[in-house]
């Protein structure tokens, strides 16, 4: 792929080319094989995270980003902007799992991270339009204001996360209530994710691009350009994982797709309520999740997008017109002065989603082997907790970052064709169905009720 191509990943790189911030060159490849301390497969921001912190802890470590294509391509530089404390199993099944104090020390890691990544983005003078406004969710039916109330009452009865309804507020067309959950923070995830790249350069980290690997083993990684020996290892793949052998069955590559309209003046957002800094959503099924961007746009996506057989990833399936034109519709749907605004940007790209849909970092000390992923769309701040953890668990460090639920988690690994392929969008079917079913029969459905723990419910 060239350069123009990269540009065509998503609105946020396209702007980075626009205003001449980054050219998207590759960087150059690896040369041959080497030795390091650390090989990090991947330069998305669990790999890019992974190194700043490493180097924050010891200056002196030889650390080595191997990326197929260049930083940020994957999922980094192509998601909704969302810096949230989101975690993909709630804080009720943490609970269940592990136990309630760990849940509620899983809640609080991700809540302060949030802040971290704005922290760092400043010290490191990374301009990511990062602004801390929270996250709007809108109940539009009467299952969807049950669900509301019951987000409210779980985060009272926990008493980590502050959720509270709004009172008298603009709400978009339909809406029976507004919530507001605070810890959320809106950004430009390509300007991150290029500025953290830049950062860690400078720290002395090297970046190899257009470097496949191919497999690896404890202490060497193989890639199409030469071996890299090193003491530890971290993969850092999430979806792409899919791809590779040692990991095709680890992760399943669910698409989500994104648009993005052309600005639109201060009076719009005055009139719908949206303030810069803030992100929003409902409680559907099927998920979709918005933001005001800084110049104004919307950039807004949603699920929808099947599964491919095989947990296939190709550059054609970033492109699916009929979802597209479905978050157009929602998108109208939502905030019908919207009708009008132009659509300027339409791209996709694979998240990874665990079977269990419950995230994890976990490293083998024996083997040298690290591995972090499995965010389910939730990783914008989960990949920074991330890789503060594995800087920690590399380095044997013990802290209450190594001891947390997700640390040395493993789910199963996904069931082989045709049940992967066939378990995967029927539950994306039942979704949209229940969506459906709900706003005729305004009651919750019971197709959601069945396909649950297809879908991480």
């Amino acid at each position: 792929m060239n350069t123009s191509g990269y540009r065509e990943l998503s609105f946020w790189f396209d702007s980075l080319v626009e205003s001449g911030a980054d050219d998207l060159a590759p960087r150059p490849a690896l040369s041959g094989d080497c030795e390091v301390d650390v090989a990090i497969v991947g330069a998305g921001l669990t790999g890019l995270w992974s190194a700043y912190y490493l180097l924050k802890r010891d200056p002196g470590l030889r650390v080595i980003l191997l990326e197929k294509e260049i930083a940020g391509f994957g999922a980094s530089g192509r998601n909704g902007g969302w810096c949230s404390a989101l975690f993909p199993s709630s804080t009720a099944a943490l609970e269940r799992r592990h136990g309630l104090d760990a849940a509620l020390a899983m809640r609080r890691a991700m809540i302060d991270t949030v802040a971290e990544v704005g922290r760092a983005a400043a010290a490191e003078g990374i301009d990511c339009d990062f602004a801390r406004g929270g996250t709007l969710l809108f109940a539009r039916s009467r299952p969807q204001l049950e669900r509301a109330r019951s987000e409210i009452a779980e985060a009272r009865h926990y008493g980590v996360d502050r959720v509270e309804e709004l009172g008298d507020r603009t709400h978009p067309a339909g809406t029976l209530a507004t919530l507001l959950e605070p810890a959320c923070a809106r950004l430009h995830p390509g300007k991150l994710v290029r500025g953290l790249a830049r950062v860690v350069e400078r720290m002395g980290a090297t970046i190899a691009e257009q470097t496949e690997v191919k497999s690896w083993e404890p202490h060497r990684v193989h890639t199409s350009r030469g071996t890299v020996t090193a003491e530890s290892i971290v993969i850092a793949t999430e979806g792409f994982g899919a791809s590779l052998p040692q990991t095709h069955r680890r992760i399943l590559p669910l698409y989500s797709l994104m648009i993005a309209t052309e600005p639109l003046p201060d009076s719009f957002w005055d009139e719908i309520g949206i303030e810069h800094g803030q992100t929003f959503s409902d409680f559907r099924h099927l998920l979709i999740y918005g933001q005001r961007t800084a110049d104004n746009r919307f950039a807004f996506g949603g699920r929808g997008a099947r599964y491919h057989w095989g947990s296939a990833i190709r550059p054609g399936y970033d492109r699916a017109p009929r979802v597209f034109e479905h978050l157009r519709r929602t998108l109208v749907e939502l905030f019908p002065a919207a009708a009008d605004a132009a659509i300027t940007h339409r791209w996709g790209g694979p998240i990874g989603v665990p079977r269990d849909w419950h995230a994890a970092v976990d490293f083998d000390a024996h083997t040298g082997v690290a591995w972090a992923g499995g965010y389910v769309g939730d990783g914008l701040s989960t990949t920074n907790l991330a890789g503060r953890t594995i800087a920690d668990l590399v380095t044997g460090v013990d802290s209450t970052l190594s001891e947390l639920p997700w640390v040395n988690h493993r789910s199963r690994n996904w069931e082989t064709e045709p049940l992967r392929f066939v378990g995967a969008n029927l539950g994306l079917l039942a979704m949209d169905i229940a969506d459906l079913e709900e706003r005729v029969t305004q009651r919750p459905s019971l197709a959601a009720k069945i396909m649950s723990p297809l879908v991480g419910g």
